[in-house]
């Protein structure tokens, strides 16, 4: 019971007396979160509640199987005031309100470059070998929009026509967990991807791996009894016709209870992981929360290859001086919180993590203290398996497009370094082509 996947068959609702969509019919069974979609493992395959070692060593994928947290700085980085050309003249030309003084930078240990004065844990992680900038990173015939570079960089495709909805990662977890021949997906791939928030985003997106999303660990549960009692009444009918030993294994009533198990189990382990303390402490941030929560399922070994979290506010048009350097701050004091935590549990060697934007913003300030919408930006990558230090060549200030800092880099390079290198993922089969690496890894 429970361990075995079999799909739900479309006349199930009907069969059970109820007249609704396979969605609806598991939504009244009383999966109640703050997922934008049904958690994968529910939507498709589910890991056994009676298996209690499905998420150990003797299990493939985990927890040996290396870590990817991503973190989206959603808005487009200022990457000028956050990885600052110090000397440029053209930086101080275009931004006599903006510029960051370079007696307040901190040194990278590279010449003409540094932080921005708030990024000092950043900068720890650098000195200490297990953080790397990488500069100008971007793509060709950049899309100045939001939304459009955002689902170009989810997708890892240029053209609307080839994103078909499904994003770099999740591609990533197709190639990473196939299908069998019966068309069913592995029982790791259900929590390969975690996504913290209100919506999965389209990067978690695969064509048969999906991410179980949610905001908070205790909106993430599994509730039968709490909402009506026709609800609680209807789950224990279907609970004791499934577990009749007459009922056939690969009956819709016997999936049907098993997923409802399953899911309870699965989002029991995440609230288990998510309620335990930390051996470290965290600031007070969006972000630093979020990677709190993280740092405690990967120290629970929980079956996750990829994290998803995001840290909002980067669109800084106007008075962008305070707001940036405070987002940067929250950014920087959340990552370091992050590797002193996974160093705590000694779970820092198996997890790198990928820190972008959508764009960077123009070169010259605006007439509202702020900075308009650009092209190419840094990237951050974190780890012990990092080559640390400075990576990429950092674009040109006076060599621009139309006003714009040229890219150096391309991002889908820096995805497949991350998939060939550290994930162990064919990056040309996740990535529908081939992609120069950038050097993340020695």
């Amino acid at each position: 019971m429970c361990n075995h996947y079999h799909p739900l068959s479309t006349n199930t609702p009907t069969r059970l007396g109820l007249p609704h969509t396979r969605r609806q019919f598991l939504g009244r069974l009383g999966l109640i979160s703050a997922a934008a979609t049904l958690p994968g493992f529910v939507d498709r395959s589910a890991f056994a509640a009676t298996d209690t070692d499905w998420y150990t060593k003797d299990r493939p994928g985990v927890p040996d199987e290396r870590v990817l947290v991503v973190v989206q700085l959603s808005g487009g980085n200022d990457g000028m005031n956050c990885v600052v050309p110090v000397g440029e003249d053209a930086y101080y030309r275009g931004r006599p309100a903006l510029a960051i003084r370079e007696d307040d930078t901190l040194p990278i240990g590279v010449d003409g470059l540094a932080l921005n004065p708030q990024m000092r844990g950043i900068q720890q992680l650098i000195r200490s070998g297990r953080g790397a900038v990488v500069n100008g990173v971007g793509y060709p015939n950049p899309n100045r929009s939001h939304f459009k570079s955002m689902d170009i960089w989810h997708s890892a495709k240029t053209e609307e026509r080839d994103m078909r909805g499904r994003g770099w990662v999740g591609n990533a977890m197709d190639t990473a967990y196939p299908l069998d021949r019966h068309g069913n997906a592995p029982e790791a791939a259900g929590m390969a991807t975690v996504a913290l928030g209100n919506d999965a985003p389209m990067a978690t997106q695969g064509a048969h791996v999906k991410p179980v999303t949610f905001e908070t660990p205790e909106a993430f549960r599994w509730i039968p009894r709490d909402v009506h009692r026709t609800l609680s009444d209807a789950y224990d009918s279907l609970h004791d016709s499934a577990a009749r030993p007459e009922v056939a294994p690969d009956d819709p009533l016997a999936f049907v209870y098993r997923t409802a198990c399953d899911a309870q189990a699965a989002s029991g382990r995440v609230r288990d992981a998510v309620a335990r303390g930390s051996e470290t402490r965290f600031p007070n941030n969006p972000l630093a929360r979020q990677l709190e929560m993280v740092a405690k399922m990967i120290a629970a070994e929980l079956p996750t290859r990829v994290y998803y979290v995001t840290l909002g506010g980067f669109d800084t048009h106007a008075q962008q001086l305070g707001r940036h350097n405070g987002l940067l701050g929250q950014f920087s004091q959340a990552m370091k919180a992050f590797y002193d935590e996974l160093d705590a549990t000694g779970q820092a060697g198996r997890v790198v993590s990928l820190a972008f934007s959508e764009f960077g913003r123009r070169v010259r300030q605006n007439a509202s203290g702020g900075t308009d919408h650009g092209v190419a930006g840094p990237s951050f990558v974190f780890g012990d398996a990092v080559n640390a230090g400075v990576l990429g060549r950092y674009p040109s200030l006076t060599d621009l497009d139309n006003g714009d800092l040229k890219h150096t880099t391309d991002f889908r390079g820096l995805y497949a370094d991350l998939l060939d290198n550290w994930m162990r993922i064919d990056a040309r089969a996740a990535l529908g082509g081939r992609f120069d690496h950038v050097g993340l890894f020695g």
